[in-house]
């Protein structure tokens, strides 16, 4: 009896060690603009959290953070944040309304780019994007490191829109230094059913892009412009093979470019965007694989011991 008792808990461990670690993964967000970011973190409804909600990186800092398994949700970076008079913590841009740096469940304020995640999705993929749906507040791309399929590519906005933001859209707060701090989607600043795809214009085929989404899409091509955008910015990894760089501000030394073509909008562009992004993975997809040899280790040996234990077992019987 001790022996069978032995062998269920021996089950159990062997059950935990393959769910836990095979298709969980990590995020590693780094800030290489001239001023602080605070990062926040939100997790969908049913997921389970993340270490943390929300930080602050100084220039040129990182932060590895550990995702769970099939976790889903958003990150993005908050901007020009500090305590008010009373203590509270607000920012400029991005805010979540805690009123601390910890987001605790809260969302992004728009106007704030995106980085959305489903881990361990349908047909075993992760899913990814870049969303300036709710506007733009900072550049920021999302890199997979090592990752396996077809769609497992870099994704995001490289250049600073806040300067060229249309009129209509630009976002401007005294004290910053600066000629914008964030770029409304038109969805926010005009709250009509054709810019925010709802009402008559909740489908792919009535609500479609506008001189304004067609801003952001000119100088991110492969971000979300618009709710249905999804041809051309949605990536894929298969599950269990990548981690995620995300970075702020990224520099374009070590990212490819090319010009956009401009289309006639009417709207400033912006040339020298995301086009083509590439990414140096080989250290994490060592480490990935190293710790996927772990897992198999432990796993072999969990194994061995159940077969010696049932083998003891029979024996006696």
């Amino acid at each position: 009896m001790d022996t069978l008792l032995t062998v269920t808990s021996l089950l159990s461990v062997l059950l935990l060690s393959i769910t836990k670690g095979v298709v969980s993964s990590t995020f590693t967000i780094t800030n290489n603009c001239g001023y602080a970011v605070w990062p926040g973190l939100l997790s969908s409804a049913g997921t389970a959290p993340l270490e943390t909600t929300g930080f602050v990186l100084n220039p040129g800092e990182s932060r590895v953070v550990n995702a769970p398994a099939a976790w889903s949700g958003r990150i993005w970076g908050r901007t020009y944040c500090s305590n008010d008079d009373s203590g509270r913590f607000t920012c400029a841009t991005g805010d979540c309304g805690s009123g601390t740096v910890e987001c605790s469940g809260g969302g992004a304020d728009p106007p704030a780019s995106l980085a959305e995640f489903t881990l361990a999705g349908s047909g075993n993929n992760d899913f990814y994007d870049v969303s300036l749906v709710d506007g733009y507040n900072l550049p920021m791309v999302v890199i997979p490191q090592g990752g396996a399929g077809t769609n497992c590519a870099a994704t995001g906005c490289l250049v600073d829109l806040n300067a060229a933001c249309p009129t209509d859209l630009k976002v401007v707060t005294s004290g910053t230094g600066r000629d914008g701090v964030a770029c409304k989607s038109a969805c926010e600043a005009f709250q009509l059913p054709q810019y925010c795809c709802s009402g008559d214009y909740s489908n792919p085929s009535t609500c479609t892009p506008s001189s304004y989404s067609q801003f952001f899409k000119n100088a991110c091509p492969r971000a979300y412009s618009y709710a249905y955008d999804d041809a051309t910015s949605t990536f894929t990894c298969t599950t269990g093979t990548a981690a995620y760089q995300i970075t702020f501000c990224p520099s374009t030394s070590s990212l490819k470019s090319s010009n956009i073509n401009p289309t006639s909008t009417g709207l400033p562009l912006v040339n020298n965007s995301v086009v083509s992004l590439t990414g140096d993975g080989e250290a994490t997809s060592h480490a990935i694989k190293i710790n996927q040899l772990d897992i198999s280790i432990s796993v072999v040996l969990l194994l061995l011991t159940l077969i010696t234990c049932l083998s003891t077992t029979l024996h006696e019987l």
